[in-house]
């Protein structure tokens, strides 16, 4: 390491003000900033000293994301050996060929089996979000002359996984670049930017490509039957079947039963790195005790979730909307509920600035994200809308809560 160090610093002239690399500079400094911690330090008595700067909290989100992580390439596998006991095929192409060469076998495949080839579908979507995203990144840093933000550290890591395992790559690099560039940098940048990167990348993959992106038969590395296991989500099963069709399953959409912590660990067909509320719940306490994200906002959704569904099952009646009779505690541990609780509307860019404001803001996500997965079944992508919908209303939640905070003082101090 001390010679990586040297050897950076031997180099820096050549980046500098003036030098035949000025323009790069940017890409010089991201690297020795990740790499090693800065070597300049502040002496005056007007600065603010806080060992949390960008690079800790955007490397502490990552941590978060690292059981997610996991989830995604493991469960992959699972569903992928799934259906292959009942029936199914794993998909042509140099992942199966390369399994097989490694001595795995798709009926018998174990633990590692099963991380290893879900890492197969896994890994090239993150390699792709990196290279496609990170080169947008670099080029509006040197265009800008400014430094490149550590803030695309998170959304690299996010943005993968609430992707289906079988999104073509170059789809993947169309959305991260739409993410990037039309959801952040047109706005200046991180800091600026109005709706989360990460669904903005989604959302257009959604509405542009709904086939590769949607759908009940893409959520699994293996072709599939209408007498076999299928790709499709629980969630379907729920909203056209209600209670019933979770618990006994439907006849050529879901073929099995699932219990309460089968949906709670994640082990059933979703995008990559959302279905397992155990681990999202496990980064949630590290976000809370780091005081990263907001409890409030995490809160704040549970609440308004939790109310608007429970008020439906009151109402509900045997003959009405089946989805209706889902217990609301089912909407928490089934599609992407969790991992938009905790990753996706804590963004702390995107989301209020004011305590107040950030509960109002999860109440709101939660009570909208609900109603939509209630009564447009055309959009399963509930939490994605409901948030970016709520991205566009932060700024005013905070402008009427300081407002009123002013109003509230000015009549205490007799203004």
């Amino acid at each position: 390491m001390l010679f990586l160090r040297r050897l950076l610093q031997s180099q820096k002239r050549r980046f500098e003000k003036g030098a035949k690399l000025e323009r790069l500079f940017p890409v010089y400094e991201a690297l020795d900033t990740f790499l090693f911690s800065t070597g300049e330090t502040t002496r005056g008595p007007a600065h603010v000293r806080d060992g949390a700067d960008m690079k800790r909290v955007m490397g502490m989100v990552v941590v978060a994301l690292l059981p997610c992580m996991f989830m995604a390439m493991y469960n992959t596998g699972l569903q992928t050996h799934l259906a292959v006991l009942g029936g199914a095929e794993p998909l042509p192409g140099w992942r199966t060929d390369l399994f097989e060469w490694l001595g795995f076998q798709f009926k018998t495949m174990g633990f590692w089996g099963r991380c290893v080839y879900g890492a197969m579908w896994f890994i090239p979507v993150y390699i792709v979000t990196l290279a496609a995203g990170g080169l947008a990144e670099v080029v509006f840093a040197v265009v800008r002359k400014h430094e490149i933000n550590e803030g695309f550290l998170v959304t690299s890591a996010l943005f993968p996984l609430i992707l289906p395992a079988t999104i073509p790559l170059w789809q993947v690099a169309l959305g991260i670049l739409f993410g990037v560039v039309i959801g952040k940098e047109i706005f200046g940048g991180v800091g600026m930017n109005i709706w989360n990167p990460a669904l903005m990348g989604r959302a257009f993959l959604y509405f542009g490509y709904p086939a590769q992106i949607s759908g009940n038969d893409i959520w699994i590395a293996a072709q599939t039957g209408p007498d076999v296991y299928s790709g499709a989500t629980w969630m379907v099963a729920a909203k056209e079947h209600g209670i019933e069709g979770i618990l006994n399953g439907v006849e050529g959409l879901t073929n099995t039963t699932l219990t309460w912590w089968d949906a709670f660990i994640g082990t059933i067909p979703g995008s990559m790195g959302e279905t397992s509320t155990l681990f999202c719940i496990l980064g949630a306490i590290f976000l809370i005790v780091t005081k990263i994200a907001s409890w409030r906002i995490m809160l704040g959704m549970l609440i308004g979730s939790g109310v608007v569904m429970g008020g439906l099952n009151l109402i509900a009646t045997p003959d009405g909307n089946p989805a209706l009779l889902v217990p609301f505690y089912w909407y928490w541990i089934l599609g992407s509920f969790a991992f938009a609780t905790v990753f996706m509307a804590t963004d702390p860019v995107t989301a209020p600035y004011t305590n107040k404001g950030r509960f109002i803001y999860g109440l709101l996500i939660g009570a909208f994200g609900m109603v939509i997965n209630m009564f447009n079944p055309a959009y399963p992508g509930t939490w994605m809308l409901a948030i970016l919908f709520m991205n566009t209303w932060s700024p005013l939640i905070d402008y009427f809560i300081v407002k009123a905070n002013i109003k509230r003082r000015a009549a205490l101090n007799g203004a």
